[in-house]
């Protein structure tokens, strides 16, 4: 027994995983697929021995009252699903796939043919409530693509007459339909019978395609067996963890880990899967499976990739971020969206084209079983839980572990399973940041999963809220004072054991492993508090670092070179320099002379020796449309964010004792919100207004003034 070994031979596994873990990390590398396997079998041989000794000590010699054998195999039994679940992950891990240099010939060869050579595709953009200061920046993005053969739709579930004009203004087609039958799969089946491009791509009203998306996607259609060509998620906006934090510089965004890492293995096992946006499809496979998406789920997306495999089409994943759109704004916003994604994963699992129907491999059913959404809420219920049970009441998670024990045993195994995450995904898989989110979602999730286990259709699909429909919440109540009320019953319980006469656990050896596992859960719950307090919410827009010459007119008619800081559809910040003789008050009316846009009109609303916050007065114009184009087609607001495990959580830590503030840009926070445009429905019929000739003006006007400029 580990309590009667030296200390040498106490912490000999420790040493072993650590060393195992230090030389795969430094001496090979991990794109050879023997060090994959390699790391594979290092951390499960590990947990294969934690598991022998966890059954056959911890569980199966147990004894004790019914509840508290019960709440051990309880436990025991949550740890294997989980334990499981990272089996399926790790086994993907063997694999990954990188299609950048296919991606640079389709690229290559598409922009050798004439333009009515190349393959026709509908540009979909399906929406329903989204507000136009949304809806502009992907519709202009959608027309800056330097793609020629392309139609852009807008699909309008939501019926508005503004929206209506607004596409007709700008050029773009036009679609809605008499009701809302099955959501956003069946708007986007209604305008598949109204189009008849050979291909299929759809953005979210939120998402703006990069100028080459198509470029670079739709060359992987020449392989006959490609169905969907799908692209990461990428945000020009922080998310909640982000912001509420203020770590947008110190964090990456929270699906990082499954775009960059998870879909690449995927990828090469032939089972990734189409994400709702930024993807291109092969209309004629759209044929062979009924002429349009699956409507069964909610998640039709990841449906309809399971529907094609099923007909020999895979869905081909390109790691390239060529769409950037809007992260949720506000933890109600994030909720809604995992958990609409939890129940569409859990109705997949009930369905004969699910994970257990006929037509898929092994690996394929296993990528596609809802096994994360089965174990998170669980797995984070035991974890803050099992020190509660045991200091309240004394009843314990395991059968007759000492400290020892838990040095021998679980120390190894975090540190194996751990390591190997280091490994694999160095700066997407952050323990900390990702034990924090995990305790967020689980209080939302688990009673989504427990509610669509029991009733699996039948619940309403609710849109993710963007824009000013997503900043009307202040912070998530039950979130807090669940997570405060358990960070404080654990505080609690650890004083009460700390005094003789008040202490409820029998065995005073374990307490301090107890101690410590209670000090953890302590800091997650409290940083889990401080991401459910939403942070101030600006009605402005995004703001872009952006380092280039700027020329600012002054109201006396005198130029000035400066430099910008960062640049919005709203408003810039300028740097002007101890040189510079500009000679600016807050209030001047001045005019901004930006490249690859041209003069803007606005207002100075800060103004010092070194810096000019202007307030732009930019209504719908041609200036606008190339502000559109400059920030949000390019891919200038990439944020990447090169963290690792230490300095994710040295940043979680100093966000603790450090005051949040509000960054926002004197020129944005002056901007008043827009005003809200009455909506006018539509009469509920289906209504076709086709694209107009779309002339690429944009990008004409654009490559003129960059040059002039």
């Amino acid at each position: 027994m580990p309590s009667s070994m030296t200390l040498l031979e106490l912490l000999a596994p420790t040493a072993f995983v650590l060393g195992a873990i230090y030389f795969l990390r430094n001496s090979m590398p991990i794109e050879n697929p023997w060090t994959r396997r390699a790391l594979f079998c290092l951390v499960w041989g590990v947990v294969a021995w934690y598991l022998q000794w966890r059954l056959t000590v911890t569980v199966l010699p147990a004894d004790g009252a019914w509840y508290e054998i019960a709440w051990l195999w309880f436990c025991f039994i949550v740890e294997v699903l989980a334990i499981f679940d990272q089996l399926i992950l790790y086994i993907s891990f063997l694999r990954t796939t990188n299609h950048s240099a296919a991606a640079d010939r389709h690229e290559a060869r598409l922009r050798a043919l004439p333009p009515e050579q190349l393959p026709s595709v509908d540009i979909f953009i399906p929406t329903y409530n989204e507000p136009v200061e949304v809806l502009e920046k992907t519709i202009t993005g959608a027309l800056c693509l330097d793609y020629p053969n392309a139609k852009v739709w807008v699909l309008d579930d939501g019926r508005r007459e503004w929206l209506k004009d607004f596409c007709e203004s700008k050029g773009v087609g036009y679609l809605n339909r008499p009701d809302n039958a099955h959501a956003k799969a069946g708007n986007i089946n209604h305008a598949l019978t109204k189009t008849d491009s050979e291909f299929v791509a759809i953005f979210d009203a939120d998402f703006v395609p990069q100028r080459n998306f198509l470029m670079r996607t739709v060359g992987f259609f020449a392989d006959p067996k490609i169905g969907i060509v799908q692209v990461p998620h990428a945000f020009y906006n922080p998310d909640p963890m982000q912001a509420n934090l203020a770590l947008r510089k110190s964090l990456p965004d929270e699906q990082r880990f499954f775009f960059d890492v998870i879909m690449p293995c995927r990828d090469a096992w032939d089972a990734a899967f189409c994400c709702g946006s930024n993807s291109v499809t092969r209309r004629s496979a759209l044929q062979e499976v009924g002429g349009g998406l699956p409507t069964d789920s909610i998640t039709e997306d990841m449906l309809l990739s399971m529907t094609l495999l099923r007909k020999g089409y895979v869905t081909r994943y390109l790691s390239e971020h060529l769409a950037y759109g809007l992260a949720p704004e506000s933890v109600e916003a994030f909720f809604v969206q995992r958990e609409r994604w939890a129940r569409g994963a859990i109705q997949i699992f009930f369905l004969s084209k699910g994970p257990f129907g006929p037509g898929l491999t092994l690996m394929q059913r296993l990528l596609f079983l809802p096994s994360h959404w089965l174990t998170l809420g669980l797995r984070t219920f035991v974890a803050l839980m099992a020190p509660l049970v045991f200091l309240w009441a004394g009843i314990s998670p395991v059968f007759d572990v000492s400290a020892p024990d838990v040095v021998h045993y679980y120390l190894p195994l975090i540190l194996a399973t751990a390591g190997g995450m280091w490994v694999f995904a160095p700066s997407q898989h952050l323990p900390l940041v990702s034990l924090v989110q995990g305790t967020l979602l689980s209080f939302r999730v688990l009673p989504v999963v427990l509610a669509t286990l029991i009733k699996p259709f039948g619940h309403p699909f609710k849109v993710t809220p963007k824009g000013g429909a997503s900043q009307k919440s202040d912070y998530s109540r039950g979130i807090f004072w669940v997570a405060a009320g358990l960070m404080a019953a654990t505080f609690l319980g650890i004083l009460a054991n700390m005094a003789p006469e008040w202490r409820v656990v029998d065995d005073v050896d374990v307490l301090p492993v107890v101690a410590f596992w209670s000090a953890i859960n302590m800091v997650v719950l409290f940083l889990v508090c401080m991401v459910a307090l939403q942070a101030p919410m600006r009605r402005g827009e995004e703001r872009i670092e952006i380092r280039e010459p700027i020329w600012i007119v002054s109201p006396a008619g005198m130029i000035a070179e400066c430099e910008s800081i960062d640049l919005s559809i709203s408003g810039v910040g300028i740097r002007t320099g101890a040189a510079s003789r500009l000679s600016v008050r807050a209030g001047d009316a001045v005019r901004v002379f930006v490249k690859e846009v041209g003069f803007v009109a606005g207002a100075v609303v800060r103004s010092s020796q070194q810096a000019v916050a202007v307030q732009f007065d930019l209504p719908p114009s041609l200036e606008r449309d190339l502000l559109i184009r400059k920030l949000f087609t390019a891919g200038l607001d990439t944020v990447e964010v090169e963290a690792s495990a230490w300095s994710s959580t040295r940043a979680l830590f100093a966000s603790i004792v450090t005051t949040r503030t509000d960054h926002t840009n004197a020129a944005e926070a002056a901007a008043p919100a827009p005003a809200e445009k009455p909506v006018v429905k539509l009469p509920a019929r289906s209504l076709v207004i086709e694209p107009q000739f779309q002339d690429r003006r944009l990008a004409e006007v654009a490559s003129s003034r960059r040059e002039a400029a």
